[in-house]
């Protein structure tokens, strides 16, 4: 590699990082506290019914509640995670560009269930994700689709501040 190839991509490294309009990261690595805890109580128990500790079953215990748990974290994190740039909004493992999105329904209100309810939500997930709530998308191609998040109305902020920029919102004269 020459000095001016090692330049170029010296440069392309030190670029920002693009600014997060809105994220959740969707699940904190802190439930991994239950193994330790479990392993200790299941020690507690043995001791408190006068058999002694046998370190094999709290260790047991442990490593299971540890594994099952890390498992879980890992997963929620990577399906349930939003990122939202003032390029691209990734929801889960499916990123669409802002530049698609056209408009911003209304909040869902009253008796009447909105058409865009019905929409596919976005992500490798089958709806949308439990304590998430669904915001509706008009995208280019005349599609619909459902974004999520557990703060709706701080996500639905940036989304409609994204889209006001590109799209002014049409004067009433």
């Amino acid at each position: 590699m020459t000095g001016g190839e090692a330049a170029a991509g010296s440069s392309r490294d030190s670029e920002p990082p693009e600014v997060l309009l809105y994220h959740e990261k969707g699940a904190s690595w802190l439930w991994l506290l239950a193994g330790p805890l479990a392993g200790v109580a299941m020690a507690l128990i043995q001791w408190s019914a006068g058999y002694g500790i046998q370190w094999a079953i709290p260790a047991l215990f442990f490593v299971l509640v540890l594994g099952f748990l890390a498992i879980q974290v890992k997963a929620v994190r990577m399906h349930t995670s939003v990122e939202l740039t003032a390029d691209s909004l990734r929801q889960g493992r499916e990123t669409i560009l802002t530049k698609e999105i056209v408009e911003i329904y209304p909040e869902a209100s009253g008796q009447e269930v909105p058409k865009w309810q019905s929409a596919r939500a976005l992500g490798e997930l089958t709806g949308v994700p439990r304590g998430h709530t669904g915001i509706g998308l008009a995208l280019t191609g005349e599609r619909t689709v459902q974004a999520w998040a557990r703060k709706p109305r701080k996500m639905r902020a940036a989304l409609t501040n994204l889209v006001e920029e590109r799209i002014p919102p049409e004067s009433t004269q």
